[in-house]
């Protein structure tokens, strides 16, 4: 409707304007053909649009003399156009020097011509079109939607990230029309959204200096149960000292008593959040012993959840004095906190201490809930090949989903102290392998795993690295080294692995499942393997994984050798790298 109205305007005044034109060489002409000089030009100027529409679109009329890369994509304009549709970038052009350019157009960055906010792609396109044609198009709906399949997109995370996208674009550009269109969208959010989710749309507000979107903001998070260290910790002085002026009780109804130790309560609260900002859990701790105020007290596990490094939530985690399903005052548990955030780490952490995932807020939302109204279909859906980092926002609903689906799986076969080192070499080959090739075709799922299970920072993995496979330390010989301390440190060894095997599985099914078939693949004839004495079997599957080794850069070597010389690459199962083990195996 917004849309229809902007673009109805324009046509009103170029018809205003061609009307006066007429009245004034003939009034009584302009009376009697009104209607079809009218006509006659609303024809031109549609056709003038479209005609400047082709230069963005059509790219035989590639006609550009200068790019902005926006999200590492360069878009090619026309300095004359944006010159004369925005005075900013009349001033930009009129004192930029391109005749030092040697290659290439003159480039400019959308991070650096847009100070305060973020502008993607999709919405600097729009933003662009308008400026060429004078029609604002309907949004993109892999930008300005999220992937909760009951939303109605009138006031989720994406819709309103999208919209603040073209505020400051159309503000720091100095496109009034469009400024005023965007800001009555704004305006029609505040009351609909999440509160938390106003807080953005009044930094824009502050940044782009609209005062009467920024009243609004103010009013409405004054009037909401935000508390204090969230808004000191989001909001500038000024606002902030807005918002407390409005809150701000007569003193008559506060007990002076009560106001004193409520005040002293907010100090206590106030340095123990600032310990956990500064990264410092030893003064955490000390503070602590100080004070009566605990960690749900100040709900510090929330306030680390929402803006603390991963490791810190873990280290706080491990104190073991936090009730991780406690709520805060806006009836948040610490998971849907985290699911804000949208921080894998941070949720799967939450998860393996045992937070609730089907907990809802006071409006019914699960964290899965949450997180789904805070992504894009853009993120969701972008596809990964194996090797590369996964995308955050689709892993975060993936783990939380497979969580609330998941079934309490089946602890790992208990290891006596008392096997001895030769039967643990199987189980380490195994463990080792599979952790390195998850490192190697799923590196962010990998070091998910490795540090949900704390396996990353553990002495067991120091020197591991994902090329060592089985051939890595686990068995070197120290003679000074008693059997019963080397069952021990293989031991610990093979837990950190068996933990990060089990966080892998548990929150990544359909990548353990990959390893699973490939390692089943690269594993030939498992019955000859397990055939003989324990000593045997050792032995057969030692000799096999160096044959493994072997045939692996043999073949590569003659790839290599097959390439220079022009030879067809494809090749059969028994010149593959499996087929040739497979034979190699079965001869022995």
């Amino acid at each position: 409707m917004e849309n229809g109205n902007e673009l109805s305007s324009s046509l009103s005044f170029a018809s205003s304007y061609l009307s006066n034109a007429s009245t004034c060489h003939n009034v009584s002409a302009a009376s009697a053909g009104s209607e079809p000089v009218a006509n006659v030009g609303l024809m031109s100027l549609s056709k003038l649009s479209a005609s400047l529409e082709t230069l963005l679109e059509d790219p035989e009329y590639d006609y550009c003399d200068v790019e902005i890369v926006v999200e590492n994509r360069a878009v090619g304009v026309h300095r004359c156009i944006l010159a004369a549709r925005s005075p900013f970038f009349h001033e930009l052009f009129k004192k930029a020097d391109h005749s030092c350019v040697k290659e290439g157009k003159p480039r400019y960055l959308m991070s650096e011509l847009v100070p305060y906010g973020w502008v993607g792609f999709e919405a600097f396109g729009v933003v662009l079109n308008y400026m060429y044609t004078g029609q604002l198009k309907p949004s993109p709906s892999e930008v300005s939607t999220c992937v909760h399949d009951t939303c109605a997109h009138d006031a989720c995370g994406p819709s309103i990230n999208y919209a603040l996208q073209l505020m400051y674009a159309s503000a720091t550009f100095q496109m009034k029309e469009l400024v005023m269109l965007v800001q009555r969208r704004l305006l029609n959010f505040v009351e609909k959204a999440l509160v938390e989710d106003v807080i953005p749309i009044l930094m824009a507000a502050f940044h782009c200096q609209l005062n009467q979107l920024l009243l609004h903001c103010v009013e409405r998070v004054a009037r909401s149960d935000l508390d204090n260290v969230c808004l000191e910790k989001e909001l500038p002085c000024e606002v902030l000292s807005d918002i407390k002026s409005i809150r701000m009780k007569s003193p008559q109804d506060i007990n002076a008593c009560d106001m004193e130790v409520e005040s002293m309560n907010e100090k206590r609260i106030g340095r123990i959040l600032k310990a956990l900002d500064s990264d410092d859990v030893e003064l955490l701790k000390l503070l602590l012993l100080e004070s009566d105020i605990t960690l749900d007290d100040a709900n510090a596990l929330h306030y680390a959840a929402a803006y603390c490094d991963p490791k810190v939530v873990g280290e706080v985690l491990n104190l073991g004095t936090v009730n991780l399903n406690i709520r805060n005052a806006r009836g948040y548990t610490v998971l849907h906190v985290a699911a804000r955030r949208k921080d894998p780490s941070v949720i799967m952490g939450l998860l393996g201490k045992g937070a609730c995932i089907s907990d809802t807020t006071l409006d019914g939302q699960t964290a899965v809930t949450i997180c789904r109204r805070l992504t894009r279909p853009k993120d969701y859906n972008v596809k990964t090949k194996q090797g590369d980092i996964s995308n955050k926002d689709r892993l975060c609903i993936d783990v939380l989903e497979r969580e609330m689906r998941r079934k309490p799986m089946a602890d790992n076969i208990f290891i006596s102290s008392m096997v001895v080192a030769d039967d643990l070499h199987n189980r380490l080959i195994y463990f080792e392998n599979r952790v390195a090739f998850a490192r190697r075709l799923f590196p962010a799922e990998a070091r998910l795993a490795m540090e949900v299970s704390h396996a990353d920072s553990t002495s067991e993995f120091v020197g591991f690295s994902a090329s060592k496979g089985s051939s890595g330390n686990f068995r070197a010989v120290d003679l000074n080294e008693i059997p019963s301390e080397q069952v021990k440190r293989l031991q610990s060894r093979l837990e950190a692995l068996q933990k990060t095997v089990e966080a892998g599985r548990r929150f990544f099914p359909n990548c353990s499942e990959v390893l699973d078939n490939f390692l089943d693949d690269d594993m030939p004839d498992a019955f000859f393997l397990e055939k003989g004495t324990p000593e045997e079997r050792r032995i057969k599957k030692m000799r096999f994984m160096e044959l493994k080794e072997e045939v692996m850069k043999a073949f590569d070597k003659d790839r290599a050798q097959n390439n220079r010389t022009g030879l067809s690459s494809s090749s059969s199962s028994s010149s593959s790298p499996k087929g040739i083990l497979n034979q190699k195996v079965r001869k022995r």
